[in-house]
């Protein structure tokens, strides 16, 4: 016992000493922004440029940054512009590195209204993040706690059948509000659901966890990944990430904001998890 003990206290110490050199490389890796800008008369002119500038894999970066995919990307009228490149969109993130208060939870995900981004955390380690397109003004997307529910590769929209959504995760059964692939046009656009770009949302489909029902598939007998949707957007206002062309940090959210998005929450969120880990036969270790 007293090995097992001194083993789980190394284990401790090695995965809170990964944790602390992760966030500081993210903190050294200082970003700055510059804008390309669109001009209306030369459009074209000045879109072949940034073709040429950047590689195509940069590119995605780009507009994933400005919240736009390929097929949008006629939309731009100023981008900003990291002077560094990572395509896997880390360098960037404007979520924590570390969240302390989520560290017993095994897998949570966090979308900003305010700056159309989604993150991904595990046990309090954020492993991934992206862009994302939120309900339009008419019919925003529903704010608060939800747990992953069903998913099917290929889904229907029930607003428009000629709309088709891979990789869709419904997270609220009664509204229909689920994330998957869809247009990202460089503001929240959607019917209420979560748009993603075609590699995050498959990456989320198969991260995720879905909901566990009871013989006859009326009621659930274990939920999915809990999932907050949390914040305001500024309609009508300067978007978000332009603003990094001033501050590289303009769109940062802090530890204690989301800590204060969470908390309300976090009971519940460990209750799923505890029942959901009961009724999968797994043990338990969480308390709270």
């Amino acid at each position: 016992m007293a090995n097992l003990a001194l083993k789980k206290k190394a284990d401790s110490i090695a995965s809170a000493k990964t944790d602390s050199i992760r966030l500081d490389s993210l903190q050294k890796a200082k970003i700055t922004y510059t804008p390309f800008i669109f001009p209306a008369k030369k459009k074209d002119a000045a879109m072949a440029k940034f073709n040429k500038e950047f590689s195509e894999e940069e590119r995605y970066t780009i507009l994933a940054l400005n919240r736009l995919d390929f097929k949008n990307k006629w939309r731009a009228d100023t981008l900003a512009i990291p002077d560094k490149m990572d395509t896997t969109l880390m360098a960037y993130t404007p979520f924590p590195a570390h969240l302390e208060k989520l560290k017993p939870v095994k897998k949570i995900v966090i979308f900003s209204y305010p700056i159309q981004a989604y993150s991904l955390y595990e046990n309090g380690n954020l492993i991934k993040w992206g862009p994302t397109s939120m309900g339009k003004e008419s019919a925003q997307t529903h704010r608060g706690l939800m747990f992953a529910n069903w998913k099917k590769e290929l889904a229907i929209s029930t607003v428009d059948s000629d709309w088709k959504l891979p990789y869709n995760v419904n997270v609220h059964n009664s509204l229909g509000i689920g994330w998957h692939q869809y247009d990202l046009p460089g503001f929240p656009a959607s019917h209420s659901c979560l748009r993603l770009l075609l590699a995050d949302a498959k990456y989320l489909y198969d991260w995720v966890d879905t909901w566990i029902l009871n013989k006859g598939g009326g009621t659930v007998k274990a939920n999915g990944t809990p999932v907050i949707v949390f914040g305001d957007y500024a309609w009508g206002g300067r978007k978000p990430w332009k603003k990094l062309i001033d501050d590289a940090h303009s769109n940062d959210i802090s530890v204690e904001e989301l800590d204060r998005v969470i908390e309300p929450h976090l009971g519940k969120i460990l209750d799923a998890q505890n029942k959901r880990e009961q009724v999968l036969g797994e043990p338990s270790n969480v308390q709270y």
